[in-house]
Formats: C-alpha cells, structure tokens, sequence
C-alpha cells in the first residue's frame, strides 16, 4: 500500500483508528524513474573512465616525455615509425631541453628537442669536451641518444645532435621534472614560453600535480580542523559559543588582511614577467574583494545577533540530546568523508587522464607528437556535471540518513527505551526504497549549480570585452542562482524527512513539509535561522584557516604555479568536509523542528493525543516563543511612540 502525505494522515483523525505518525513499516519504491536515469547517467561516467584509461596517459603530464615518445623514468613501449622510442627510461627521471634558451611554440605544442637525462647539468657547459666529460662522469647524456658519448667531439653531426652552446646551469623543479635554466636570461625565455604558451588546461593541471603534496596536507588539516569542530558542537557552552565566534571573526579579519597584503606584495613585485604571476595577482584581488565583503556581512550578521546567543546554547544542548538517543550519527560524516574521498581521487585520476589523451604521431626526423583526441571538450564538461551531481548524491544519502535515525527515535513513545539500530533501519529504508527520491534531489541541486559555474566562467572570460552593465548582469545571475541554491537546499533537507515519515516522492513530501511548516512558522523560524547561522559560521572557520594555510604554501612557489585553481580546489574541499561533519547538527535540527511540526499538527497534548516530545524541547519552544513576543510589542511600542513624537511636532 502506497503510504499517504502528511494531509491526508492528519484528515483522517476522526477515523475510528488512532493513527501514530512514526516510520512507516510498509512502504515502496519512490521516483524510481530518476534512479534510473541516474544508472543510465553513470554507464556514461563508466565509459568516460574506460576511455581515459586506454587513451589518455596522466604519466606524460607527471613524469614528463621526450621527443621521441619516451616518458622519463619509465620503461616504454616503442612507438612504430619512431626508432628511438620504447627505451628504458627507469634511471632517467628528469626532462632536458636542448635549446632551453630559444624554445618556440606552434599552435600549443612545443617546437623543441627534449630528452630523458638522469642529472641536470647544474654548472655550464661551454664546450662538447665538456659536455663530453659530463656524460662520462654523471652518466647522464646530453645528446640524441644515437650518438654515442665518445663521438660527441669527433661526429660532423655533433652540432644538430647536441644542445646549442653554452649549456646553461640547470636545475630540476617539480614541473614535469623539467631542467630549469638558473641563469637570469635563460630563465626568463624559457619560463615565459614553457608556462605562459601552453594550453591553459594543462597550466592548471601541471598546478594541481606539483602541488600534490601541499594539497594534500590541506586536505588533512580540514579534516582535523572539521572534526574538532563537530567535537565542539557536541559538548557546546555559553563560554566555547563567545570563544567560537572571537575565533571567526579573527580568522575572517585575518585571511582578508593576508590576501590584500598578497596582492599589494605582488604589485610592487617588479620581477612579475610571466603569465602566471599575473594571473595569481588578478585571483588574489578576486580573492580579497569577495572575502572582504563576506567578512562584512557575517560581522554585521554577528553583531544583530549576538543577543540570541543563550537561546541557542540551549538548542544545541537539545540536539545533542536527540543525538545521545542514536550517539553513532557523530561518525555518520565518516563514511560520507571515505566515499567523497574515493569518488574525488577517481575523478581527479579520471581528468588528468583525459587531459593527456593523444594519438602518437611520427614527425619528420622520428619525432613523434601527441595530437589530442576529437570529442575531449565535451568529455570534461560531462565528467564535471558528473562530479557535482554525484558529490550532491552522496551528500543527499547522509542527510537522509540522518532524517530518518530522527525521525525513529523522535516518533517514538517510551523515550526511556530508544529503538535498536536507528542509524541501519534508516539505511537501509534508504537503499531499499528512496534512493530515486535522493537522486532527484540531488539533481535539482546539480541543475542549479552547473549554470552557476557557467556565469562564473563567462563572466571570467568576457570580463575584458564587456562594459559595466554586462558584467553588473552577471553578477546579478550569479546571485539569483546562489539564492535558488541556498532555497533548494532547506527544500530537500525537508523533503528528505518528510520522506523518511510518510515513505512518499520527492515532489509529494516537498509540498507536505511545506505546508506543516507554513502553518507552524512562527514557532521556531527564528530560532532555527539562528541555530543554521552558528553551523555555517563553523564551516567559515574551517575554510578560513585550511585557506590561509594553502596561500603560505602555494605563495612559495607562485612564479611556476597557476595555484588559484588548486586554492580554489582546497577550499572547495575544505567547505564539503566541514560541510559533511557539520551537517550533522544541521540535519538534526531541520528534521527536529519538521517532527515537532507534525506533532502539533496531529497531537494536541491531552490524554488521547498526547506530544511525543519531551517537556524540555516543549519549554524551549515556548521560552523563545515568548521572548520573540516581547520584542515584537517593544518594537511596535517604539514605532508608536515614534509615530507620536512626529505628530506632536507638526501639530505645534
């Protein structure tokens, strides 16, 4: 039998049956059509994957490739027309140009002779003796590899087979283990080509790849800094609520003075020559107007606020208490955290395998070229449609999870004898019954998000072309969307528990937690805004310090790096982690406050229909309720008398 909406449920109170609202037992499959759709949508994803692996060959981009197809410290296969290909390159890990002082580019390849060296040179080589003498003694050759290291100074064709002299000082970075001439005239040459005329993707790439290991590590510090958060929330007071919010509002100040220091660091750089510093000035600038006018805000929000700071001491104290019934919802963000992890290293895994996609082409003299693949473009905008609807997926699945442990323990009358394993039951109702629900919402998410990206880019791209209007346009785009998202969010987190009570679609419980809510607003709206607005100040935090840690470690490294892109990865990152731990406390609370709307809806507190929940969260309600009153009669008083003083001057 279908379950029934809340309306339908609450009109059939005169039946002769007293009716409990509680999980439904019986239930059934819902929005089973966008399951499918969503099976149908990963097959594709599957294909994407399967395709990477055969074409694409993220080692070229991490370990580097010669001119003939050889990627250094590997051992390869040969490439057929190219008789220097398939060499072993396992004990040459560094790439060696031999014209580093004069490379050139044609269209986004580079025009130049590379080879697989175990040493770069790190002294210059003014003659082939030289060059000569370190090959003997480092073992590391200098020359096409078939010629020979004793024929470097007697072959005619030493000259064409050698690198032009001198051969400057060198040095390996962590960019494609490239050797980077040290000398001021060379490094300058060969950095402004090597950087600023490749193609942009893999400028970024090549960002996210040497930064790896800071990423990482960023990756671990809002981890931690997201669980001692969620820890703090559990055991919240009065006195950690004043320290929390100090900390927010220093770590906000703090970040903002950082990134326009940055910026005015990096005007006054007179060295700034290539592509990429200019553009990590321009994204520190970007950086700095929007966290300044964050900042703003949330201070501003802060300071109205700061008086409901007791109330919502007490709050979270009821929500931990909701928590205590089922106490393993604090670890429920792990295995969330686990799954995101594994999807976003697959997926990393998944982009730089598509970015080096090519087909090996033999050129004049057995060189050989890699050409991109036809189709690729459109590869990447599906698998990051793919990448934000299945983060959204696998969010979605923990605040239905989350709902659903609520509402069992909520409805349920012996408040002395919890039920079993809430956190399996809700589970595996989700599995069994609701993942379509979950998979709609998500994608409504998605839908929302992708044309945010979308502006953003276009706004990023035409900025230069584009007069005041357009870009005030864009901005005005942007917002709309940001506040359709913001709107989305608390709609599915409802709709998620109204699913989780009566076992309906997504649309049918969307509409019924509407309409509960609607009638019931004036209870808690407030109190609830505020409860949400104290979660979000804690993800600030997270994302605060884990990005003032990412600009102390990408800003070493800022001339060879396009770090915007993985500072903007980072604090994507940090935002979800701390947005997977934290929601916790803000899944419990909006599913609370539904639960305690239904039961005002259908139970009146008498002997016959009683509330099921417990005096504690009911004097809370009323507490707040009439601490609401009495500022809205002090605020008409002051209107009043206002409105009288005017009066009383204009009559004189």
């Amino acid at each position: 039998m279908h379950c029934l909406g809340a309306e339908y449920l609450v009109s059939a109170e005169g039946a002769p049956r007293q009716r409990e609202w509680r999980p439904q037992i019986y239930r059934k499959c819902t929005d089973t059509a966008w399951l499918f759709l969503f099976f149908l949508f990963w097959t594709g994803l599957v294909f994407i994957m399967g395709y990477s692996v055969v074409a694409g060959a993220a080692g070229r981009l991490l370990f580097g490739y010669d001119s003939f197809g050889n990627m250094c410290g590997k051992k390869n296969s040969p490439v057929e027309g190219a008789p220097l290909s398939g060499q072993d390159m396992t004990l040459k890990k560094h790439v060696f140009f031999m014209n580093s002082c004069n490379l050139e580019v044609k269209g986004t390849q580079l025009n130049r002779m590379a080879l697989c060296v175990s040493n770069c040179p790190e002294e210059q080589l003014d003659s082939l003796e030289e060059v000569q003498f370190f090959a003997n003694t480092s073992g590391s050759f200098l020359c096409v590899y078939s010629l020979n290291s004793f024929n470097y100074t007697h072959s005619p064709k030493a000259d064409s087979l050698c690198p032009r002299l001198p051969v400057p000082p060198s040095k390996s970075f962590p960019l494609f283990n490239r050797c980077v001439p040290q000398t001021p005239e060379c490094y300058s040459l060969f950095a402004s080509v090597l950087i600023n005329d490749v193609d942009t993707l893999h400028r970024i790439l090549s960002g996210i790849m040497s930064g790896r290991d800071t990423i990482l590590g960023l990756c671990i510090l809002a981890l931690a800094l997201s669980l001692a958060m969620m820890f703090t929330f559990r055991f919240i007071t009065t006195l950690l609520v004043h320290i929390f919010i100090s900390l927010v509002i220093l770590g906000l100040l703090f970040v903002c003075g950082v990134l326009w220091w940055l910026y005015y660091d990096y005007t006054n750089d007179l060295s700034i020559e290539l592509d990429t510093e200019r553009e990590n000035m321009k994204c520190v600038l970007g950086f700095a107007i929007v966290s300044t006018g964050i900042t703003a805000v949330l201070l501003v929000l802060i300071f109205v606020l700061r008086k409901r700071i007791k109330l919502t001491v007490e709050l979270f104290q009821i929500t931990n208490k909701a928590i205590s019934s089922a106490p393993f919802l604090l670890f429920q963000p792990l295995w969330t955290f686990a799954i995101l992890i594994f999807f976003w290293v697959l997926w990393v895994a998944v982009l730089l395998s598509l970015g080096t996609a090519g087909a090996a082409q033999v050129m004049e003299g057995g060189q050989v070229e890699y050409k991109p693949l036809s189709g690729i473009r459109y590869m990447w905008s599906y698998h990051l449609i793919g990448l934000i609807w299945t983060s959204e997926f696998i969010l979605a699945c923990q605040q239905m999870t989350i709902a659903g442990a609520v509402v069992t323990c909520y409805f349920n009358r012996s408040k002395n004898d919890p039920p079993d394993h809430p956190i399996l039951s809700s589970l595996s109702i989700l599995f069994f019954y609701h993942q379509g629900t979950v998979v709609k919402g998500s994608f409504l998410i998605s839908v929302v998000r992708i044309p945010r990206i979308i502006v953003m880019y276009m706004q990023n791209a035409l900025k230069e072309q584009h007069g005041a209007l357009s870009r005030y346009l864009f901005r005005c785009c942007y917002c709309c969307f940001w506040c359709l998202d913001k709107y989305l969010l608390h709609l599915n987190q409802n709709a998620y528990t109204t699913t989780a009570i009566n076992g309906t679609d997504f649309c049918t419980s969307a509409k019924d937690a509407f309409k509960i809510l609607s009638k019931n607003s004036s209870h808690f709206t407030s109190i609830n805004c505020f409860g949400d607005f104290i979660i979000f100040l804690g993800k600030v935090l997270v994302v605060c310090f884990t990005v003032f840690g990412g600009l102390m470690a990408f800003n070493y490294n800022r001339a060879f790096q396009v770090w915007a892109v993985p500072l903007l990865l980072v604090a994507f990152f940090a935002y979800l982690v701390a947005h997977s731990f934290l929601s916790v406390f803000e899944t419990v609370l909006d599913a609370l406050f539904l639960c305690f709307a239904v039961d005002l809806e259908t139970n009146d507190g008498s002997s016959e229909k009683p509330y099921f929940m417990d005096q504690e969260f009911l004097s809370f309600v009323k507490r707040s309720n009439k601490l609401n009153n009495a500022r809205a009669q002090q605020d008409k008083h002051s209107l009043r008398n206002e409105e009288g003083t005017e009066l009383q001057a204009i009559v004189r």
